[in-house]
């Protein structure tokens, strides 16, 4: 098969939002926000220039409450609305504001019925006012979501709020927790990441979260996987019968998890650990490694991924972090340049699958299909994925201008479109087009 020629070849992303209040030219002098979001609370940390790690608002001056109820209560003889542990002290609160924006369905307040998304808009509006005191919002230059997952809803959602605060499209993300845990681990001393991180996660029922680096690649590859223990649930006051129950669980988890492996850090989060139980399990995390016991990793995660969209440093450079919403393969195309056959590389792994698309133009040749290069990072394995063109307009040779756009659906399935350009007056644009869904 022959080459195509190559007229032009760069990548495009794609950010959320609209036009906001910041200083687009201080690029890397301001203020990086990281907005932990789920149906139970909120919580925002906030990274300065020039400090060495975030900071996390607390609701209380003084007093370190992180955590913001995810609840939002209109009073009925105003149209003042409360948030927060506010909202949760009166009766009829909305709560589990994610939940009910992702259904989607409108939400009857009083005699009014409200988009749930807007609601959600409305309580993260006010809660970003915890920063009043400690943030200048002129001096904001990124903002980080992070939520337990991330679906094609969630972005969504994340982009209609990011419209109604009138939010930057180029300054607003979405990161999944895994990938906030990641960026708060590889920013603490190499020490606590040499080897495998654990996180213990006990918001509601314990979650493990194991980090582990590949350093036989270059660059380093970096992945997390999970498991979830339904069995092991909290509920605050817990007994002393319970505590005792829920130390021996707990003690088991960790030594499952840690069998075999060698563990540098251990990280433990949430609610469930607030209460002094974890006696015994404790003593054997603590042997022979570092633990750490808080709740704003997320939110500070969140931060430190918005510094590296911004500004990447040496991180970004030597480790890549292959999560469940990052595309695990490179996927090009060969092509000649000046009559070298060469390769374009039209995505790159590691690239979360909603912040991107590419397009690229080429002149095409005699052929009529296109050859992709698709480099697994995972596997290591090479494919190729023949593209036919189909009632391609006959022309003669380099008289085809072709237009290549590729966007991803889900981190393993990408969908390309092939546009036929024509050539100018010689030969006008037939508009057809051919659309492939490519499972990577």
């Amino acid at each position: 098969m022959k080459q195509s020629r190559i007229v032009s070849c760069g990548p495009k992303f794609a950010g959320i939002g609209k036009a906001w209040f910041i200083n687009m030219s201080k690029k890397n002098t301001g203020t990086m926000i990281g907005y932990e979001l789920n149906n139970t609370y909120a919580q925002i940390s906030y990274l300065k220039a020039g400090d060495a790690e975030p900071e996390t608002a607390s609701v209380v001056l003084g007093a370190d409450q992180f955590t913001i109820p995810t609840a939002l209560k209109k009073k009925s003889d105003s149209n003042l609305w409360l948030f927060g542990k506010d909202a949760l002290k009166e009766e009829g609160v909305i709560t589990r504001l994610l939940d009910l924006a992702i259904d989607g369905a409108e939400i009857t307040v009083g005699e009014e019925r409200i988009d749930p998304v807007a609601l959600l808009a409305l309580f993260i509006k006010r809660s970003l006012s915890v920063l009043t005191i400690s943030v200048n919002i002129e001096h904001v230059t990124a903002f980080m979501f992070t939520t337990p997952s991330i679906t094609p809803r969630t972005v969504e959602i994340i982009e209609q709020v990011a419209v109604s605060l009138d939010l930057p499209p180029e300054r607003v993300y979405l990161q999944s927790y895994r990938e906030s845990m990641y960026h708060y681990v590889v920013h603490q001393p190499k020490e606590l990441w040499n080897h495998q991180v654990l996180l213990f996660d006990y918001s509601s029922h314990m979650k493990v979260f194991r980090l582990e680096g590949n350093k036989k690649t270059t660059p380093i590859a970096v992945f997390i996987d999970s498991e979830s223990f339904p069995a092991l649930r909290y509920s605050s006051g817990p007994s002393e019968r319970t505590k005792r129950e829920w130390d021996e669980q707990f003690l088991a988890i960790a030594k499952d998890m840690i069998k075999s492996r060698f563990i540098s850090s251990v990280y433990l989060i949430g609610e469930g650990f607030k209460d002094e139980w974890a006696n015994d399990s404790l003593k054997y995390l603590c042997t022979g490694r570092r633990v750490f016991r808080g709740n704003n990793l997320y939110s500070k995660g969140a931060c430190y991924g918005a510094m590296e969209k911004i500004n990447p440093g040496e991180i970004s450079k030597t480790i890549i972090f292959l999560g469940e919403d990052k595309l695990k393969a490179n996927i090009g195309i060969r092509l000649l340049r000046s009559g070298i056959p060469s390769y374009c590389a039209i995505l790159d792994a590691g690239i979360s699958w909603h912040e991107c698309e590419s397009s690229l133009e080429i002149i095409l040749d005699k052929e009529t299909e296109l050859q992709l290069i698709i480099t697994s990072l995972t596997g290591g394995h090479v494919s190729e994925r023949l593209i036919t063109l189909d009632g391609l307009p006959e022309r003669p040779p380099r008289t085809t201008r072709l237009q290549l756009a590729l966007r991803l659906k889900s981190a393993d399935t990408a969908l390309l479109t092939i546009t036929d350009l024509g050539f100018g007056a010689l030969f006008p644009a037939s508009g057809k087009e051919w659309i492939k869904e490519i499972a990577l």
